[in-house]
């Protein structure tokens, strides 16, 4: 028989098999799921983008949407 996979709780650092009795998978726990939510919601964690990009999406060259 195989062993699971294993993965480490990306807040805590504590080996979690990659299973489907693993309910909070990648986390290990209900707790480190939220710590996690709550660092996305208060923005320490982001999704890198480059410094021009939000000065693109709100050009105003674009042309205009015709609902």
């Amino acid at each position: 028989m195989t062993k699971p996979m294993t993965v480490d709780c990306p807040t805590c650092g504590t080996a979690v098999e990659w299973t489907p009795a693993s309910a909070f998978r990648p986390f290990c726990s209900d707790r480190c799921k939220l710590i996690d939510l709550g660092a996305w919601a208060s923005e320490e964690h982001k999704i890198p983008v480059s410094p021009d990009a939000e000065e693109d999406m709100f050009s105003e060259e674009l042309t205009p949407r015709i609902h």
